[in-house]
């Protein structure tokens, strides 16, 4: 150890000695960054920057060499020899590629500290070499000893630089282990210069190809300081990257784990390559499972769950050709929970595909509902107008040949008044106790629907006597919707027409059919209610003939068809004309007049009749104000026109556009209108100034309790009474009662319909 302090201090040159350890130093800090640079790297740019650390580790033990021999005073002049200097350099070179190749790919053990001894080895090999370059005016005479020492210091040190480097890649790590090669490549070169001693020999000629110290270390120093440079440049720039690096995949890492999509990259051959927590969860497996498993593994693990259906191995190697021809897919799939699952493959470049898995669970049950929604009614949740149409039209489709498909259409009679008198809330659960006793009463096979308001339908698939089957469907359909329905702690009854059409008898088209149902039923409401109509051919004539007919009626309003005919009113006291009724008459342009009773039901049905009402109201005013000033008008007014809102506004008008006095006016109502509680109605028109009379008194409703409660300036004998006068005594004696009742309130009574003179004389002299 003194002979190394000897040689360093009196035999070197201290500025240089400091040189050659901060190249030494600079060089080792370089060489240990890039081995953790290929450290972290794989594939060709792993070699490159394995060679790349080669000629950093190389060129930094020669220039450290060869600056410390510029610092080496023995006394007198020296120079090297050009072919062991290059040589030198060549086994630094070797010495450091395998050296670094072991600490770096070797798969044993001890690989790092075996690769850090040969660099070792290579730095003796190199000093030793370089050694033997100098050419000087005496022969070199080694110490044994201490070249044997200086390479043990270079194997020891070397191995634990390399050792240090490849378990400790922080900063921390680099530059302990940097210090740890700088004293092995320090401590060979001055142990192996104290172990010098040159003996002086004036016979000793210099060689031809010899390059001054001074020349030879200022070429190697730039050379090493211009490979360093680059070297830690690049080192430096490769580790910011790679601090980038960190720091986006830590926010990769962050996102992938924050996705609400479950997340998986395959390989080219299937394997699974990374993933994130919630493909862990959908998938129902553990981290663990899915580590170095491919798909092909997961399919047939979830096979064996029996959470996959079909071929495990034909599914998977339709998904690799798709991959492996660019094709993006979509799929739709059932975890292990139950949960839908929508899983998106997009293939990547240079092989593999990255899949995505989206939670649709809660979108396919919202769309799920919105179909339901759409096809089905939201009371009784029996498939709609949409859907019954649909599934008419599937089971049209699939009636076999001996097979026939009836439909019946029906809907709840009276179901009105229920509205009116229980409430709208008792009528909805009133739809809802019939759409169960429907669900009851069908088989499974046939189809039910709630149409619209109180109409429902049936479709019935049978056999060849299937009208019989219908009928029977029908009349059972009759019976249970009109057994009562306990309904809110009321009692309701209700009733039920039913209307049926066949297929292929009647048509095999589903609106035809339909149609046909719906003349059906119109066809046994006409009868009476409460009992069921097949239909009849004749049946779409009379439907064509009544919307011909209600085409023609509407265009008569516009057309000014209609005309005013007068019936008078007689005193058969005072033997004179005190009034006419107005009567409407359509003059068809083709078919002349139109009877009263074709026409006056349908403008009653269609509501025509309001506007046909007010056209006679104020032709009556008009024709009425040009007659003797003590001359009524009486005009009929319909139930329709009583639930008009216009009503006292058009007769207010019409007074007022013909300058007809108003006690002049006589609006003649039936008792049909005083169920519909418009008792505020006739006040306004009291109190217009004009009289009302009750009109067809008898029929209808007949309650006393009207008189009583709204003072009509006349009632008016239906005619059915005073045409049976001379022929029915209870006709006579309700005739009687009537006039009595009349005289006793005050009230004038009228008769209509007379005919004969016997009638005039009966009426007469009962005091009508």
């Amino acid at each position: 150890m003194l002979r190394v302090l000897t040689c360093l201090t009196v035999e070197h040159d201290g500025r240089l000695v400091v040189l050659a350890v901060a190249i030494c130093l600079l060089s080792c800090i370089v060489a240990i960054s890039l081995f953790h640079r290929a450290q972290a790297t794989r594939g060709r740019v792993q070699v490159i920057w394995l060679a790349l650390d080669t000629a950093t580790v190389s060129s930094g033990i020669w220039a450290t060499h060869f600056v410390a021999m510029l610092a080496y005073n023995p006394g007198f002049g020296f120079s090297y020899d050009v072919f062991l200097t290059v040589l030198s350099l060549i086994l630094a070179i070797g010495a450091a590629s395998a050296g670094l190749s072991v600490a770096l790919w070797g798969s044993f053990r001890w690989s790092a500290a075996m690769g850090g001894a040969i660099v070792g080895v290579g730095v003796s090999a190199m000093h030793y070499t370089g050694m033997a370059a100098l050419e000087a005016p005496g022969r070199m005479v080694l110490a044994p000893d201490l070249v044997i020492a200086s390479i043990v210091f270079g194997i020891v040190l070397g191995a634990a630089a390399f050792s240090m480097a490849k378990q400790h890649d922080d900063v921390r790590g680099t530059l302990f282990a940097a210090l740890l090669l700088t004293l092995a490549i320090l401590a060979v070169h001055f142990t192996g210069m104290a172990s010098v001693t040159i003996v002086p020999d004036p016979t000793r000629v210099a060689e031809f190809l010899l390059m001054s110290p001074s020349s030879l270390a200022i070429a190697i120093a730039g050379v090493t300081a211009s490979i360093l440079g680059m070297s830690l440049v690049a080192a430096f720039a490769d580790r910011q990257s790679e601090a980038k690096l960190r720091v986006q995949e830590a926010k990769l890492d962050t996102a992938l784990q924050n996705m609400s999509q479950g997340l998986c990259m395959f390989d080219a051959q299937g394997h699974i390559i990374l993933f994130n927590e919630r493909y862990v969860k959908m998938m129902g497996v553990s981290d663990e499972f899915l580590l170095g498993r491919s798909l092909l593994d997961l399919f047939r693990h979830r096979k064996a769950s029996g959470d996959f259906e079909g071929h495990p191995e034909e599914f998977y190697q339709r998904i690799c050709a798709e991959m492996a021809a660019g094709k993006s897919g979509t799929k739709v799939m059932k975890n292990s929970k139950g949960r839908t699952l929508r899983v998106v493959d997009e293939p990547m470049a240079g092989g593999g595909w990255v899949a995505t898995y989206e939670d649709i669970t809660e979108i396919c049950q919202a769309e799920a509902q919105i179909s339901h929604m759409a096809r089905h009614d939201p009371l009784t949740d029996l498939p709609n107008r949409r859907l019954f149409r649909e599934q008419m039209e599937h089971a049209l489709s699939s009636v076999r040949r001996n097979e026939q498909l009836a439909v019946l259409f029906f809907d709840l009679d009276h179901f009105k008044q229920v509205n009116d008198y229980f409430g709208h809330s008792v009528g909805d659960d009133l739809l809802k106790a019939v759409g169960q006793r429907l669900r009851e009463c069908v088989r499974g096979t046939d189809t039910i629907a709630r149409l619209g308001g109180d109409e429902f339908a049936v479709v019935q698939v049978g056999t060849h006597s299937q009208p019989t089957e219908a009928a029977l469907l029908a009349s059972r359909l009759v019976d249970v919707i009109s057994a009562p329905y306990d309904l809110d702690d009321q009692r309701v009854v209700i009733g039920a027409s039913v209307g049926v059409s066949i297929a292929p008898v009647d048509s095999s088209d589903p609106d035809q059919l339909m149609k046909n149902a719906d003349m059906a039923l119109y066809r046994a409401k006409a009868d009476g209610r409460g009992t069921y109509r097949f239909f009849e051919p004749e049946m779409d004539a009379r439907a064509r003939a009544r919307r011909l007919l209600e085409l023609e009626l509407r265009a008569a309003l516009t057309n000014g068809e209609f005309e005013l005919y007068f019936q008078s009113i007689n005193d058969l006291h005072a033997h004179n004309i005190i009034g006419f009724e107005a009567l409407v008459r359509w003059n068809h342009p083709t078919d002349g007049m139109i009877p009263l009773t074709r026409f006056l039901p349908l403008a009653e049905e269609t509501g025509l009749i309001v506007p046909l009402g007010e056209w006679v109201l104020r032709k009556a005013c008009s024709e009425a104000a040009g007659w003797s000033k003590d001359v009524r008008v009486a005009v009929n007014l319909s139930p329709a026109q009583f639930k008009s809102r216009n009503l006292a506004t058009a007769v207010a008008l019409a007074l007022s556009a013909s300058g007809l006095r108003p006690d002049r006016l006589e609006l003649e109502i039936t008792e049909v209108v005083l169920v519909h509680d418009s008792e505020a109605t006739l006040h306004i028109l009291r109190g217009l100034g004009v009289t009302i009379s009750m009109d067809d008194f008898g029929t209808g409703y007949s309650s006393l309790s009207y008189l009583r409660s709204f003072p009509f300036d006349r009632i008016k004998i239906d005619p059915s009474f005073v045409h049976q006068l001379a022929t029915r005594e209870d006709s006579m004696a309700i005739v009687r009662a009537v006039t009595g009742l009349g005289k006793s309130l005050g009230i004038t009574t009228t008769a209509g319909g007379v005919d004969t003179p016997e009638q005039l004389a009966l009426l007469r002299l009962e005091g009508c």
